[in-house]
């Protein structure tokens, strides 16, 4: 039936009207690829074309930019669909919600959920502002929410709990989970893979290896919840977590089996989970099922293979696999290449990994936030403390790719500083903390009173520094303070 369904949208989009797109939208917005810059321009000349679309095409063309992680195209396309006079259903405003807080942030997917008719706010719409709280680990809000929708008696599906379970694994309190589960238990609230999923994880984390063994055989004897290969993915991976690999691998074979439709992600488990075993044989085994699979093999699962290989300690395994990505690949991608410049770098082997990060530069892969971190780390270890402060200031720089700032971590601040204090370097201490104030807002109390020591040990004076302390609202210890009579000379 619903292929049947599927020919028959596929032929209405070739035979609509002049009026209407003549593609399908999907298929424009991603005409020049599935970077955000090229379907943000696509989409701007769709919405000034005025040319109508089917609402079908729009529900599935946000399921597709969801899943790409396109959320600003895909909030754009569902606000201009709705002025448009696109009726939203309850579902539509959830996923709009949702798509709210990932781009505008908690405050206004509240306002969106505030201003929605009374109507609208069911089960569905509830269960999206919580799966946000929960995903910003804002537990009271979460916790609150639940209880509220609770009150209402609004209909629970096993979701809202996984999304509160999942919140509790992240902020590191798997006690809470079990209480969960019983009362989902007292509610006849069906649990599917998921639950069963992070049930599971809860258990391992307080190494009650036994309980998950447990959860396992109630699945089974549930038999209304088939465990998926995701089961057994997370299965394996607390397996090799508590260093008992032969029960690892039989868990391995039970994902294989259950992965009758071939999906990457599998494949990519079983080659990182074999790698972790130590199993180099069914690594290679799992890559070649993969090849098969997938003769048009993806720059994701080269990435994953060699990092795989790496981790065994593969290098020429990984060599060969990179030599072979990088002959056949339309795009470099600089991850791969960061791949192997890291396993060079731990090998001390610099000049290999220099040729990588060159001969990815000429390909149009240019560095990128982790590529300097994998030289800082390097030239640290080797106290080349002057190349190591080129790289923070090239990572900082470039940023990470999501357009977050990158910030060098309190270990790498510390030790530069030290490096500077014990240098008597007043000038490069100064240059680092100019550029570290591109990626923090407040430096910390820690910085400045190793600046204010390298000032003493330079011999060097300063008269604003307290000025500047007070700015930065920062309060040093007090053997700095006595310092800074020192230092702070008109």
């Amino acid at each position: 039936m619903a292929l049947l369904q599927h020919l028959g949208r596929s032929k209405s989009v070739a035979k609509r009207s002049k009026k209407y797109l003549e593609e399908a939208l999907y298929t424009r917005l991603f005409k020049e690829g599935g970077s955000e810059l090229s379907v943000r321009h696509q989409l701007n000349q769709f919405i000034k074309t005025h040319k109508r679309v089917y609402k079908w095409e729009v529900g599935d063309t946000l399921r597709k930019l969801r899943q790409r992680k396109l959320y600003y195209p895909a909030l754009k396309l569902s606000e201009t669909m709705a002025k448009r006079g696109m009726n939203k259903t309850v579902s539509d405003q959830a996923i709009h919600l949702d798509l709210v807080a990932k781009t505008r942030g908690i405050s206004a997917a509240e306002n969106y959920f505030i201003d929605l008719p009374e109507s609208s706010k069911n089960h569905l719409c509830y269960g999206a502002l919580l799966n946000c709280y929960c995903k910003e680990l804002m537990t009271e809000k979460a916790e609150a929410l639940m209880e509220k929708m609770k009150e209402l008696n609004l209909p629970l599906s096993s979701m809202p709990y996984n999304s509160l379970m999942t919140l509790y694994t992240k902020t590191e309190q798997p006690e809470k989970i079990p209480a969960i589960i019983q009362e989902m238990k007292a509610s006849h609230i069906m649990f599917d893979a998921y639950t069963y999923n992070v049930w599971m994880r809860a258990l391992a984390a307080v190494n009650d290896i036994t309980g998950v063994e447990r959860v396992i055989d109630e699945m089974k004897r549930d038999g209304r919840v088939a465990g998926d290969w995701t089961t057994y993915s997370n299965l394996a991976s607390i397996y090799v977590d508590a260093g008992l690999f032969e029960k690892a691998e039989k868990a391995l074979k039970e994902l294989e089996k259950r992965n009758a439709c071939k999906d990457l992600s599998a494949y990519q488990f079983l080659i990182t989970l074999y790698g972790r075993t130590g199993n180099l044989l069914e690594v290679y085994r799992v890559w070649r099922s993969l090849r098969l699979a997938f003769p048009k093999t993806a720059n994701i699962s080269y990435l994953n293979m060699i990092q795989a290989l790496v981790n065994i300690k593969d290098l020429p395994g990984a060599e060969k696999c990179f030599r072979e990505w990088e002959s056949g690949c339309s795009i470099y991608d600089i991850r791969i290449a960061n791949a192997l410049i890291g396993a060079y770098a731990k090998e001390g082997l610099l000049e290999k990994a220099e040729e990588i990060k060159e001969r990815a530069r000429r390909r149009g892969a240019n560095p990128n936030a982790k590529t300097w971190e994998i030289f800082l780390f390097y030239y640290m270890k080797k106290r080349e403390l002057k190349l190591s402060v080129d790289c923070v200031a090239n990572a900082i720089s470039i940023g990470r790719g999501d357009g977050k700032k990158w910030v060098p971590s309190s270990v790498v601040v510390s030790s530069l500083m030290g490096h500077f204090e014990q240098e008597k370097d007043v000038d490069g201490a100064e240059g680092f903390l100019e550029n570290l104030k591109k990626a923090v807002d407040n430096l910390g109390a820690e910085v400045f009173e190793s600046l204010i020591r390298t000032y003493v040990a330079a011999g060097r004076t300063s008269p604003i520094i307290r000025r500047r302390l007070k700015m930065e609202n920062v309060e040093v210890n007090e053997a700095c303070k006595k310092l800074l009579d020192t230092i702070c000379v008109e």
